[in-house]
């Protein structure tokens, strides 16, 4: 007979266990991360996430959720991290402490929700708290969580967990609002990176073990029912048809955002025998963690070697453990879970220049760490160790992770100890020496960036971005004719280069060649015509030539694009000024003083308005107050001298 007093004893102690569990995972993960706090942006993607986005910057507004929803903006279409780098940008600012802690946030609660998840499918307490800490504070996850820009790994990881959890309640008990949960939790994720495709086929993985949803069509058979298996692929349609639209937007958005490499860049060959060294080499970081870096350089070269040694190794590992999956299911499961969720970011489909990511670990590992923790469990029992020891293993390496870990963290402080970092432990790294530039460029550091650029183009030496920064740092140093030789290189290798057009355009307009800088302009907004740098000095050049109305049409066109630039409002005002548009100029210098305060040359415009239309005491202010910000403004007290002498003519 069932002592209901003693199942409730274990009830609450299993509770707290559970408990005390969840608040270890909290404490370690947030003790190994905490230095995040102190970190800066980096110049690599952050500033195309948040630094430099001014629709990110608006916070969250009509116009920037909007936008959120219809960008392909840096080559990718996740709705949700947008909005998520907005709310934080309405809470903080431009301040990266916040933006940091919202990455550790999500990775401390992915990190007890995996462990609560794990252990409602499968009951194994220690196994699942061993998983969440494997995946709390692993080295690779370090790229996921100390990147501001990597929001969408750790937004959509949190989506995923939710809908296993969402997915395990409809198992359990069938109906359709945990259905619409599950297909919500996915939709959410898919919003959040597209990369959690692969979650329909990892549920059916799960089918098989921990759920135990697939059964033998008879007792000791090997052969399962294949109505089972045809139901439960039936049940998860709706998934399936998620999966192929995310896939079909995110294909299209990466394609015209130019991301996606071509087979002449990157024959297929070449992807596969990467792709299949990257799976090898994942594992070997997941055994070793040493030498992470931001950026691994891809192979340019054919390397057949990786085909020969990771294939037959793959091949093995695979059959053996599908050889053992009835007797070790976790196995088939962890394995095809680590190889089926990579297939996205694994290459042969290349997006980026890089040949393999830590971030991409991040949902993938999971998998492996299941292997791991369950394999630990059977192989203590078939061995007989006792648990004193088990438990002394199992601290020492979560031990020696934090170790790693906070070491890897410490090098994600700022750029330079970042990219100086990838650059020691990686070889021909050209992107880790063309990013490295670009810290130093930033810092106004020229000689050195230029140093770097050119190591850059040394390794790879039809890399258009390298020559088109070496070209902008040539001509911040008055090495026109050099720039202009590396421009021109930019736009020959890479024709739908906007970038380079438009500064190649800069470039020759100082040297008198109007014509052509106006070819490189229009061919610069033809490739991208929401670019509104381009389409200012389009505009710029346009007005300073007398050919106000295209002019004007153009920095209409970029305010469209970017509302907020005090810049084109402030030019745009002197134009309507030209035409004697005053209202219509006074709205748009009204705009510069709201966007930045403290432009003094907008309110001496407004106090020129003013005194024209015989304001004269509120044109005085106005003149003031370009003085007070401006103390050497000549023109403002010019302009202030000549309305006092109104003024007192007035008073006569």
């Amino acid at each position: 007979m069932i002592n209901y007093q003693q199942m409730k004893n274990k009830l609450l102690k299993e509770k707290y266990i559970s408990s005390c569990i969840c608040l270890f995972l909290f404490i370690v993960t947030l003790s190994v991360y905490w230095q995040i706090t102190k970190h800066e942006f980096i110049n690599y993607d952050d500033g195309l996430y948040v630094t430099e986005n001014p629709h990110v910057q608006a916070g969250l507004n009509r116009e920037s959720i909007i936008w959120a929803f219809t960008t392909g903006h840096a080559a990718n279409w996740h709705p949700l991290t947008w909005l998520s780098h907005m709310l934080d940008i309405d809470i903080y600012g431009l301040n990266p402490i916040g933006h940091h802690l919202t990455n550790l946030q999500f990775h401390i609660l992915n990190s007890i929700l995996l462990f609560l998840v794990l252990k409602m499918m499968t009951g194994a307490l220690w196994q699942s708290s061993f998983v969440a800490a494997l995946f709390a504070l692993h080295p690779l996850h370090v790229e996921s969580v100390a990147w501001v820009s990597e929001r969408k790994d750790v937004l959509s990881a949190f989506f995923w967990i939710l809908s296993m959890w969402a997915y395990v309640r409809y198992v359990r008990q069938p109906d359709k609002k945990q259905y619409l949960l599950l297909i919500l939790f996915f939709a959410l994720g898919l919003m959040s990176k597209s990369m959690l495709v692969t979650l329909p086929f990892v549920l059916l993985l799960l089918d098989f073990w921990p759920l135990s949803r697939l059964q033998p069509t008879a007792q000791g058979n090997r052969h399962y029912n294949y109505k089972i298996i045809i139901s439960l692929v039936l049940e998860k349609v709706p998934l399936f048809v998620l999966t192929a639209v995310s896939s079909f937007v995110t294909f299209s958005v990466q394609q015209h955002g130019g991301a996606i490499r071509s087979l002449e860049a990157i024959p297929m060959d070449l992807r596969i025998a990467n792709a299949l060294f990257s799976y090898l080499s994942y594992l070997g970081k997941t055994i070793w963690p040493q030498n992470l870096a931001l950026i691994y350089p891809y192979p340019y070269i054919s390397m057949f070697w990786q085909i020969i040694l990771s294939l037959p190794l793959l091949i093995c590992i695979s059959m053996l453990v599908i050889r053992l999956a009835r007797a070790f299911p976790y196995l088939a499961t962890g394995w095809l879970w680590y190889l089926g969720s990579l297939v996205p970011v694994i290459g042969l489909v290349q997006v980026g220049n890089q040949s393999m990511a830590d971030r991409y670990t991040y949902i993938p590992l999971i998998g492996i760490f299941i292997i791991v923790a369950w394999g630990v469990a059977d192989f203590s029992k078939r061995w007989r160790i006792q648990k004193n020891v088990l438990v002394l293993l199992c601290c020492s390496v979560l031990a020696l992770l934090m170790v790693r870990t906070w070491h890897q963290v410490w090098h994600w402080q700022n750029s330079f100890t970042l990219l100086s970092h990838s650059l020691n432990v990686t070889h021909n790294n050209s992107m880790a020496h063309y990013v490295f530039g670009q810290a130093l460029d930033q810092q106004g550091r020229l000689e050195e960036a230029v140093l770097q650029y050119n190591k850059a183009i040394k390794i790879r030496p039809k890399f258009a971005m390298a020559h088109n920064n070496l070209g902008a740092a040539l001509s911040r140093e008055g090495k026109l004719k050099e720039a202009i030789y590396h421009f021109n290189e930019a736009v020959n290798i890479h024709p739908d280069y906007a970038k380079a057009h438009n500064n190649l355009a800069t470039v020759l307009l100082t040297q008198g060649k109007f014509e052509e800088a106006l070819s490189h302009y229009r061919e610069a907004l033809m490739i991208n015509p929401e670019d509104e740098y381009t389409r200012k000095n389009l505009a710029n050049f346009l007005s300073n030539h007398g050919r106000i109305d295209e002019a004007l049409s153009h920095y209409n066109k970029a305010l469209l694009f970017n509302p907020e630039d005090w810049d084109a409002h402030y030019k745009l005002g002197h134009i309507l000024v030209k035409q004697e548009k005053i209202n219509e100029a006074l709205s748009h210098f009204a705009e510069v003083i709201r966007i930045n305060p403290d432009y003094a040359p907008a309110y001496n415009e407004i106090g020129i308005i003013l005194a024209k239309k015989g304001k004269l005491q509120k044109s005085n202010d106005f003149f003031l107050k370009a003085i007070q910000l401006e103390p050497d403004y000549k023109e403002a007290r010019d302009n202030l001298l000549i309305l006092n002498k109104m003024m007192q003519y007035d008073e006569k």
